[in-house]
């Protein structure tokens, strides 16, 4: 029998998303030399927006990025703060990641999957994952990470199965037991 924390998604305060502190160590910035004008991103786990605000501006009126969060109330703040700011390459999604069938196959350059994994209840993983191979471009890249210790549902072994799925680019370990794993990965060519 599964668990309360087996069935359901981890949801938490919008403010804790978005904050002056958390700006004092993680830019919303920080992902946009992946992005270019005119590309397509999928911002998973997106919450309020946090990173979702700056990605549009990279990827310009010409791109699109796929917002996707299954916290409706983070969606609806998304979208005001979006129509406030006058983005309108956001297109908005209440959904688990594990169902983005609103996203055509190979048709995103960019996957942005920070924390995403260890936010969702476990059964759902390997089916988000299969998704984000599903909608990335053979030539796009993917950055996923998941946080270490009581934070995460993903364990050591679960992420090294996740990797082998893909072909990585480049990853790491965070800095001692604290921080997260992360890897930048793009589909295995057969």
């Amino acid at each position: 029998m599964a668990t309360n924390e087996e069935k359901r998604d981890k949801h938490f305060p919008l403010l804790a998303h978005d904050n002056w502190f958390r700006r004092l160590f993680s830019s919303p910035e920080k992902y946009c030399p992946y992005v270019t004008n005119g590309q397509v991103v999928a911002d998973l786990g997106c919450g309020p927006g946090y990173y979702t605000i700056a990605l549009a501006e990279s990827a310009g009126p010409e791109g699109k990025v796929y917002a996707v969060d299954s916290d409706e109330k983070a969606i609806r703040a998304l979208e005001k703060k979006a129509d406030k700011l006058g983005y309108h390459n956001i297109e908005a999604h209440a959904s688990s990641a594990s169902d983005l069938s609103f996203t055509r196959d190979r048709s995103v350059d960019f996957v942005l999957a920070n924390g995403l994994l260890c936010s969702m209840a476990p059964r759902y993983h390997e089916s988000a994952v299969n998704e984000m191979r599903r909608i990335l471009k053979p030539k796009g890249l993917a950055y996923i990470s998941v946080a270490r210790g009581f934070f995460s549902y993903v364990s050591q072994a679960e992420w090294e199965k996740i990797l082998e799925g893909f072909k990585v680019e480049r990853k790491g370990d965070g800095l001692l037991a604290i921080g997260d794993r992360w890897a930048v990965v793009s589909t295995k060519q057969f």
